[in-house]
């Protein structure tokens, strides 16, 4: 253990979440601050011979520096907040936003790139240091360095501005969503509702020092009812709560996230004029692989088009199901999910539910693991690190003996951290011939917290969604720790494009469907069983059921995004719910009611990162679905398999952003990518 006693300022090795304390961040982001402008004045002193290593190696490892410390705080503030971390980080996020601002607009670092890319010696670099020097020329562009001294200071104050309402949209929906709680204490009320998620339920209630069933606004808590309660009007108040969470309908005023949306959005749209673009959306697409906003529309507009008319299927027949076998004459939003899932259960004979009862966690994270260690050569072990909370274990990832990657898996849902699934990296991978940094990953999800009854903890179990979701992140953190690229600025998911980073997560997805991976991920809660291939096959059956409708929503999202960033106007007359109103209209065949309030939450593009940028999923799934059809093409031959295996990791995984993403799929597939496979997946190849 170093000797340093401010946690955040050891970068000797892992992170030291056992000795962290939020005292320590204020101390810790001035020092490293103090230290990077120190060395950025010293960088910006003119030279006659500026090259890698005297100029862009220390600009990148002061940096460095400061990503990983604030990186800490960042992730805890995420996963355990607390008023305390949370006031140091909303203290601090100024000043790292107002230090990162002033790098990109540097146009003496500006300068010094572009005299690198101009001189001779830039042919005697590698193509991966050449990629990264065509990238920062590119981000000081878009981060305001050819701008006027004036307009500087504004897009500086827009970037401050920006990162402080990003952080209150997102804190107002952790809020409003741990603020949240519903009790019952009739039991008859409970009706439909699976065993396990009943206990959840009291547990809840105990530890919250309440009698009978506690129910919150967090996905594990609320989903099974609108799943699976017979009791209609406790549906509609989940549903009311949760569509109405961190909006002017909500629980509670200072939480609404209304002008907050408007807010960001006039300050991307200013962002956007100050650079000499039309709007935000034409700012987001400069580092992606789609050109235009409207490439991206006719490419969403396409989806919705071949979707539709399953869609419009699907949602007859779940009326019609509703009707006549549930009793409901008008299907309202609370009654979709358990209309839904009563339909599958009588077509395919079988419940998520019954399903879930196979999937213990550790069976599962050893499944995966072993399929890992199968496609991609490598073996996954337990490791031991400070961690944030009892329920985090850590992992290491070795290839032929050799450390090559480390994470952390934090699966479970509670009160102050943030809802939803991600993975984010803990540091990357760099180095040479004499000293690697391997890469380390958090891997976040939000699965239901094992119950705790009269003090005993349970055995999770997990649905096939959220088996699905552990595999999808585990394919972001393969991306980020499989890198054998050792230049920072491109290793892992770094300068990979924003609508290809989702390639591998989705990538992995498949593999949830394959027998022979289930079969080593699957044991009875009673029987102690795997999964029965007939249950299994009725899975299979039911893989495409209201994929029309499925797959709508997700456009109906990204239209969402795309068209606020690149028509709206957030100082006119229209609305934002307006427009997505004009959206579903569009695309959609199943309209909310008119409290829904989803922008609201909608994190995102409001407060995630993903801003003209949500419609990746669909954009990378095309790739995924296409790198996975490979997989399929391979099966029956374990030889070809292995090789495929490798070839999907030398060709993808391996070299990160160091070359553009669709260089890297042609290398794997041969060819560009089709639409053909994800249509095939989606049971819609009869459309074309």
């Amino acid at each position: 253990m170093s000797d340093i006693k401010n946690p955040l300022l050891d970068f000797s090795d892992l992170p030291r979440f056992d000795t962290f304390q939020p005292e320590y961040v204020s101390e810790a982001i001035a020092s490293l601050i103090s230290e990077a402008q120190a060395v950025v004045a010293t960088l910006e002193v003119p030279s006659a011979h500026v090259t890698w290593e005297n100029f862009v190696a220390p600009l990148e490892e002061t940096a460095e520096k400061l990503s990983r410390a604030w990186g800490i705080v960042g992730h805890l503030n995420a996963v355990v907040d607390t008023p305390a971390l949370r006031a140091t980080y909303n203290e601090n996020q100024p000043k790292v936003t107002e230090f990162w601002t002033a790098l990109a607009q540097n146009l003496a670092l500006f300068e010094k790139y572009k005299a690198i890319q101009e001189s001779t010696a830039y042919a005697q670099l590698s193509a991966t240091r050449q990629r990264i020097i065509e990238n920062a020329i590119r981000d000081f562009r878009l981060g305001g360095a050819e701008l006027s001294d004036e307009k500087k200071i504004r897009f500086a104050e827009i970037q401050e501005q920006q990162a402080a309402l990003q952080t209150k949209f997102s804190e107002n929906v952790l809020d409003a969503t741990n603020a949240y709680e519903l009790i019952i204490t009739d039991e008859k009320r409970l009706a439909g509702l699976p065993d396990d998620v009943k206990q959840a339920a009291q547990a809840s209630a105990e530890k919250a020092g309440k009698t009978g069933w506690r129910f919150t606004l967090h996905f594990p808590s609320y989903f099974p009812i609108l799943q699976y309660a017979d009791d209609r009007a406790l549906r509609e108040t989940i549903y009311t709560a949760n569509a109405t969470k961190a909006s002017e309908l909500g629980a509670n005023p200072a939480w609404d996230n209304s002008q907050n949306i408007i807010d960001i959005l006039k300050l991307r749209h200013e962002e956007a004029q100050l650079l000499g673009y039309k709007n935000y959306a034409e700012v987001s697409l400069v580092p992606k692989m789609a050109t235009q906003p409207t490439e991206v529309i006719r490419f969403l507009d396409d989806l919705a088009q071949r979707a539709r008319p399953f869609a419009e299927n699907d949602l007859a027949e779940l009326k019609a199901f509703a009707k006549t076998e549930l009793g409901i004459d008008k299907l309202e939003a609370w009654d979709t999910t358990y209309a839904s899932e009563k339909l599958r259960e009588k077509r395919y004979a079988f419940s998520e539910q019954e399903v879930k009862q196979y999937f213990p966690e550790h069976k599962v994270v050893d499944g995966l693991f072993r399929l890992i260690q199968t496609l991609f050569g490598v073996s996954i072990k337990t490791d031991q690190a400070p961690v944030w909370h009892d329920d985090v274990h850590f992992y290491r990832i070795e290839k032929n003996g050799n450390l090559i990657g480390q994470f952390y898996l934090d699966l479970y849902a509670r009160n102050g951290k943030r809802g939803g699934a991600w993975m984010d990296d803990a540091r990357g991978r760099k180095g040479n011939s004499s000293h690697i940094q391997t890469p380390v990953a958090y891997l976040t999800c939000n699965f239901t917290e094992p119950a705790v009854i009269n003090g005993v903890k349970k055995p999770a179990y997990f649905t096939h969604d959220e088996v699905i979701t552990l595999f999808h992140e585990f394919g972001h953190g393969l991306h980020h720790m499989l890198t054998a690229v050792d230049e920072l600025g491109v290793s892992g998911i770094s300068g990979v494009e924003w609508d290809a980073v989702e390639l591998p997560s989705q990538f992995m997805e498949n593999f949830c469907w394959e027998w022979d991976v289930l079969q080593h991920m699957t044991q009875h809660a009673e029987t102690g069983e795997s999964l029965p291939r007939n249950l299994y096959e009725k899975m299979i059956a039911a893989k495409n059921f209201q994929s029309g409708l499925q797959m709508l929503r997700q456009v109906e999202f990204s239209l969402l995004d795309m068209h606020v960033h690149f028509e709206f106007n957030p100082h006119g007359t229209q609305t934002v719910a307006e427009l997505l109103a004009e959206v579903r209209h569009h695309v959609a065949v199943m309209i909310p009611p008119a409290f829904n309030r989803f922008q609201h939450s909608f994190s995102h593009i409001f407060a995630g990162g993903y801003a003209a940028g949500y419609y990746s999923y669909k954009w990378a799934e095309v790739l995924s679905a296409d790198a996975y059809a490979a997989f399929e093409e391979a099966q029956g031959d374990p030889k070809r398999l292995a090789e495929t295996g490798l070839a999907f990791h030398r060709e993808i995984l391996s070299v990160g952003g160091s070359r553009p993403a669709m260089t890297s799929f042609t290398a794997f597939r041969g060819r560009e990518p089709s639409i053909d496979a994800l249509l095939r997946h989606n049971g819609m190849m009869q459309t074309l």
